[in-house]
């Protein structure tokens, strides 16, 4: 049913509840209260009826419809049309669940048109009758009924979502590759929690204003109030959530770098010691390849080798083999290489 709830109040009192949107509008006129008809994702033609007897705005009706609205307050000569993004916090998938509602608030109607669960209008009705002279105040008694409710089930998810940021804190340091995912993620989260809440700082200073038309009562007035400092402290606080993710982003890139630069070092590390061992292996085998080299020569056999008949050639040869060893041991120890 699209029809969720519907009645007229006399004083701030429930009355008889109509069995349709047509009787509602005649028992409106016989006994000049106020109705207050909720209705949930309806068809056109309901939509529709509803505009037609209280004189709605066509644009207005058409964004009820349409949906997909970002929060605003819009007047329309003596109607006024308002739009919220209700929120929920998913904690098993850590994600906000954002819903849609619109308000169409005159002198003697309001119209709640639904486009998700949230927020739970039957308990601002439940909550709204049981206090019938504030009721009695009309429509914007309503109006702020509705708003308190939404503003009041922001707080679960501006403290899921600081859990969330607690929670990245701790797995920075902790090398997890996939932080760096959810710290984008969440920061989508927060700003699009952050539009949904933003704008009613500005809404509720509207109403608290008024209008020539309609000026509201010095206790709605106050009552606006209190939920306006609720909303500015919860702006602040989803405001401190960006800067925390920001800041988060920027530590989780610097440890990122830090992490690349300190394996870079130990892989340049791990080649300069791989270097050493090479010079030293290398500067071995020169200095034997030197001995070897004069031993080969003499090793060939030629017939016509004049050293072979010489008293000193013997003695020459290792000597000079000893010579040149000593001669790369020398300067490979200069240079370092052992």
């Amino acid at each position: 049913m699209t029809i969720i709830d519907n009645a007229v109040y006399v004083g701030g009192l429930r009355t008889e509840d109509p069995g349709s949107l047509d009787e509602t509008y005649f028992v409106l006129r016989q006994r000049e209260g106020m109705a207050w008809i909720g209705l949930y994702r309806p068809d056109p033609a309901e939509l529709q009826s509803v505009a037609e007897e209280f004189d709605l705005s066509a644009l207005a009706v058409e964004d009820a419809l349409a949906g997909h609205q970002r929060a605003k307050l819009e007047h329309y000569g003596e109607c006024v049309f308002l739009v919220l993004r209700p929120a929920r916090y998913l904690d098993d998938v850590e994600k906000v669940d954002f819903g849609e509602i619109h308000v169409f608030v005159g002198a003697d109607y309001v119209v709640t048109v639904r486009h998700a669960e949230s927020p739970d209008l039957a308990k601002v009705r439940r909550r709204m009758e049981a206090m019938p002279e504030f009721l009695a105040l009309g429509p914007d008694a309503v109006l702020y009924g509705i708003l308190d409710q939404v503003v009041d089930e922001y707080e679960p998810v501006a403290a899921g979502l600081e859990n969330d940021i607690d929670e990245i804190e701790d797995d920075l340091f902790g090398a997890d590759p996939e932080v760096s995912r959810r710290i984008y993620e969440l920061s989508r989260q927060v700003i699009m929690f952050q539009r949904a809440t933003s704008p009613l700082a500005g809404i509720l200073q509207v109403l608290m204003a008024g209008t020539p038309e309609r000026e509201p009562d010095p206790e709605l007035q106050d009552h606006f109030r209190d939920v306006l400092d609720h909303v500015l402290r919860l702006n602040e606080r989803v405001a401190s959530f960006r800067v925390l993710l920001q800041n988060a982003l920027a530590v989780n890139a610097a440890l990122v770098a830090q992490r690349q630069n300190d394996e870079m070092r130990r892989l340049t590390e791990s080649s300069i010691a791989q270097s050493e061992q090479v010079k030293r292996i290398s500067s071995w085998a020169a200095i034997l390849f030197a001995p070897t080299l004069v031993g080969t020569i003499y090793g060939m056999n030629f017939r016509s080798m004049p050293e072979l008949d010489w008293v000193f050639g013997y003695p020459f040869a290792l000597g000079l083999m000893i010579a040149m060893g000593l001669a790369l041991y020398g300067t490979f120890r200069h240079n370092r290489w052992i």
